[in-house]
């Protein structure tokens, strides 16, 4: 089941389109925000919108929503961009981030089980080449460790950063934005934090699936237009 998860996850993040701008895309008086805490009849979950100035990017040459940023690789502007993935050959971005942290989570505790797993064997590695026992398979058991033990380590690191920055609604581009800022004006709490890129369906949470109602009511998994701290200005 883990590895049907995994392939499922892996195919939804290289084939989803993280997010582009609509053609001519201009903000209604500027960038649209939404402030945490406020009523609005049209939005149920208690944000409000205002209007903010929107940017413009000179290469697509056209209106850049809040968040978004140009990819050199992909030559074209992706909605709330996290970063290019050259092992998923796409940009990861709003309408994808989800498929890549499902990806990235379920092939770490792929690669940590086949690691348990092969531990026995690496262990009688040792005895195995004192006895002079088969070379080749030994040598086969040592290095399929190493390397899995290798990844397996190399991938916690990345969803413990990718869990950092999740927790604070935070992408790998606008880390550097952050620096020096007390408050992240996106930082809505880690329980909306999460809901704004996994949904609030938690029956869906570990698939790499949106309800039609979570993409309806939560504008972040569109990628257009974010909700902002009441206590930040954005």
């Amino acid at each position: 089941m883990q590895l049907v998860l995994l392939l499922w996850s892996y195919i939804r993040v290289v084939l989803k389109d993280p997010g582009s701008v609509p053609e001519n895309w201009r903000a209604v008086s500027g960038e649209e925000s939404l402030e945490v805490g406020t009523s609005l009849a049209a939005a149920e979950d208690g944000f409000e919108r205002r209007s903010r100035g929107g940017g413009y990017c000179i290469h697509c040459q056209n209106g850049k929503p809040p968040r978004c940023h140009h990819c050199s690789i992909c030559q074209r502007c992706v909605l709330k961009m996290d970063h290019h993935c050259v092992w998923v050959v796409n940009c990861v971005g709003a309408c994808n981030y989800k498929f890549f942290l499902l990806f990235l989570l379920y092939t770490f505790l792929e690669t940590t089980m086949v690691t348990i797993v092969l531990l026995p064997s690496f262990i009688n590695f040792f005895g195995e080449a004192k006895n002079h026992s088969s070379a080749a398979k030994s040598a086969i058991i040592f290095l399929a460790f190493v390397l899995n033990f290798a990844f397996a380590l190399s991938l916690l690191c990345f969803v413990v950063m990718h869990a950092s920055l999740l927790s604070s609604n935070t992408t790998s581009v606008e880390v550097h934005e952050k620096k020096g800022v007390i408050r992240w004006k996106y930082d809505l709490g880690r329980k909306k934090n999460f809901e704004q890129v996994f949904g609030t369906k938690k029956s869906l949470w570990l698939f790499p699936l949106f309800s039609e109602d979570d993409l309806e009511k939560i504008p972040a998994l569109r990628g257009l237009e974010f909700p902002t701290r009441s206590d930040v200005d954005a």
